[in-house]
């Protein structure tokens, strides 16, 4: 019924209506969840991309992680969050430095780790939610 890209068009459709789904309603709380959830996702993709030989699938993942990570360091808020906003905010900027080096070179290792930390981060954020 769908060829290769009409699967593919459609599966990104899906995608956004699923997206749009759980972003209708959702608390600011919830919100940075779902950042931190499809942050997840993109890093991970990047890495089993690159570690696959597709850079080219390996940087598309990583353009939407920076988009997210930046998404991210924008919500901070530091007059309200102090010096968590302005750990969380160096955390980013590492987390960010560390795609920008690693996809190039396919090294799905030190991608890997930038998923850790996020990983980290988004485990305490859901555990105080």
């Amino acid at each position: 019924m769908f060829g290769t890209q009409g699967y593919a068009a459609a599966s990104r459709r899906y995608a956004a209506i699923d997206a749009g789904g759980k972003i209708e309603g959702a608390t600011p709380h919830q919100l940075v969840k779902i950042l931190f959830d499809e942050l997840l996702l993109a890093i991970e993709s990047s890495a089993l991309s690159a570690a696959a030989g597709d850079s080219a699938k390996a940087r598309d993942k990583q353009v939407r992680a920076l988009m997210l990570l930046r998404a991210l360091d924008s919500s901070l808020d530091f007059d309200k969050g102090g010096d968590v906003a302005l750990s969380l905010g160096v955390i980013y900027r590492e987390v960010r430095q560390r795609l920008l080096v690693a996809v190039p070179q396919n090294d799905a290792e030190r991608i890997m780790s930038a998923h850790a930390v996020i990983a980290e981060i988004a485990g305490a954020w859901t555990q105080i939610g």
